[in-house]
């Protein structure tokens, strides 16, 4: 694969990218791409991490792909089955051959008379320049070579090992270590009952409180219809059963926030020993979904405390001694291993520096478009998952109308495509709308959500769904010719 010119270049191998070929070649055969993968395997965050017992925390009727039945009995996989199937997805659609491995993309430049993106990338070979009319960003959110990892008073005292789960040692041996765990997002729910058997004891350290929520980790429904029905007719049924009944809780948390906290509480007392304080280990002080509910599938992190194999403390770190973690309460937490599972650091486009006719542009200073493109960025789009359901429920969307929007423009015989918001429309929020700590961190990585469509970021995946394969293409979006753009410039200044 020697062209360097394409219609299309698709950042980023993950699960986004991979299935954004697929729609591209299934929906536009017409279009030439390459994928830029920064890393030298497919698989995006599934290949990264490694930690113990990294799993999704959304079933795989919902996360899988549209067009590809997940047929594992498991609804809830573990990282390595999520590879697989990725890998699986691109092996199956030829996709293999298009990805170009160990091609960071640092700088993307648009040219108007050109109508062009010049992506310029660090590659194994040295520094390598593609060119493209249309640049679609599957990269994630975060930054792949750097965590979030705040430091402590004390660490060069401490003895044992310091861990960051983004970057788990694969030689790291556990066995019979006390080990603490710092945080209790997603992460640190996985790590803590994964490790609990091995390690002599495991604790969870938290500052406060994250809303859990327990559920089998298998579909007995799912497993039902899959031994009686054609495989995608059954996959069909099971993602709409679940988008459906997810959408109904997420609606619930936004309407009746105090009757889903009591019947979350109500939950989580019947998986704990009767004598549990609650109050302390797992009552937030803010309501489900105002940051991301953490999954336990198959009540795994009660029963290893039930068990006595781990526990949460709730505290806030003092100081890193030689044999642990001090606590303000006094306490020393007694560690050999401590894990910083302290969360993601946000990155917009991976990172990249954008440029349009040579101003830089970022995207915290401009309006999201359909939740997927950003104001006064021609010929752009980015694969964005929701919040509040799995991610790739919005990024099939998001391939859906990049298609659509590519076929309208070569039958239309324009080049560009620049949303550009009316008069109207103003900013009302992050387009990504969580307390998390992660969140708040990185807002200035992030787009802003507008007061009406299209420049309303949804958390409605049905509403989405009509919006992205039914709806318009052409509503607030500026159509040119190459050229065109750069001409008006022109004339504007000899004015």
């Amino acid at each position: 694969m020697s062209s360097t010119d394409f219609d299309v270049l698709i950042v980023g191998a993950g699960l986004s990218g991979i299935g954004a070929a697929v729609h591209l070649q299934q929906n536009c055969p017409n279009e030439t791409y390459a994928i830029l993968e920064g890393r030298d395997a497919i698989g995006g965050t599934w290949d990264l991490f490694r930690y113990p017992g990294i799993r999704s925390d959304s079933d795989m009727y919902t996360l899988g792909y549209r067009f590809k039945p997940w047929k594992s009995a498991k609804a809830i996989a573990d990282g390595p089955s999520i590879r697989s199937y990725i890998r699986e997805t691109a092996t199956e659609h030829g996709i293999n051959q298009h990805i170009r491995f160990g091609h960071k993309v640092t700088t993307a430049a648009w040219d108007s008379e050109a109508a062009r993106w010049t992506v310029t990338t660090n590659s194994n070979e040295g520094g390598a320049t593609l060119t493209c009319r249309f640049l679609y960003m599957c990269s994630g959110y975060y930054n792949y070579g750097q965590g979030h990892r705040p430091t402590w008073e004390g660490e060069a005292e401490f003895k044992g090992q310091i861990i960051h789960p983004q970057f788990w040692p694969e030689s790291l041996d556990y066995k019979g270590k006390r080990v603490v765990v710092i945080g209790s997002g997603a992460t640190a729910v996985t790590l803590v009952p994964a490790m609990a058997d091995t390690a002599a004891h495991i604790t969870m350290l938290q500052r406060s409180p994250t809303w859990m929520v327990s559920r089998p980790g298998s579909d007995a429904i799912a497993n039902a219809l899959k031994a009686l029905l054609p495989a995608q007719m059954a996959y069909d049924i099971v993602r709409w059963k679940n988008v459906t009944l997810g959408q109904y809780f997420y609606k619930q948390t936004r309407n009746n926030p105090g009757k889903v906290r009591e019947l979350l509480l109500k939950r989580l007392a019947k998986l704990l020993p009767a004598d549990y304080d609650l109050e302390t280990h797992f009552t937030p002080g803010y309501n489900p979904w105002d940051q991301r509910l953490c999954l336990v599938p198959d009540a795994d992190l009660f029963n290893a405390i039930t068990a006595g194999k781990a526990e949460i403390v709730t505290d806030q770190i003092a100081k890193f001694e030689a044999g642990g973690i001090r606590l303000h309460n006094g306490t020393l937490l007694e560690a050999d291993i401590i894990v910083t599972a302290t969360g993601l650091k946000l990155e917009a486009l991976g990172g990249m520096t954008v440029t349009v006719d040579g101003e830089t542009r970022r995207t915290a200073d401009a309006l999201a478009y359909k939740g997927m493109m950003f104001s006064g960025i021609p010929n752009l789009a980015q694969s964005f998952g929701y919040i509040n359901a799995s991610w790739t429920l919005r990024s099939d969307l998001i391939a859906d109308y990049v298609c659509r929007l590519l076929n309208h423009m070569r039958k239309s015989g324009v080049d560009i495509a620049t949303p550009t918001p009316a008069a109207d429309v103003v900013p009302e929020r992050l387009a990504m709308d969580l307390q998390s700590g992660y969140v708040q961190r990185g807002a200035d990585a992030l787009p802003r959500s507008g007061n009406r469509a299209p420049w309303m970021v949804t958390a409605d995946y049905k509403y989405d769904r009509k919006e992205l394969m039914e709806g318009p293409v052409t509503d607030e979006m500026a159509f040119a010719k190459a050229g065109a753009v750069a001409t008006e410039r022109v004339l504007e200044a000899a004015e």
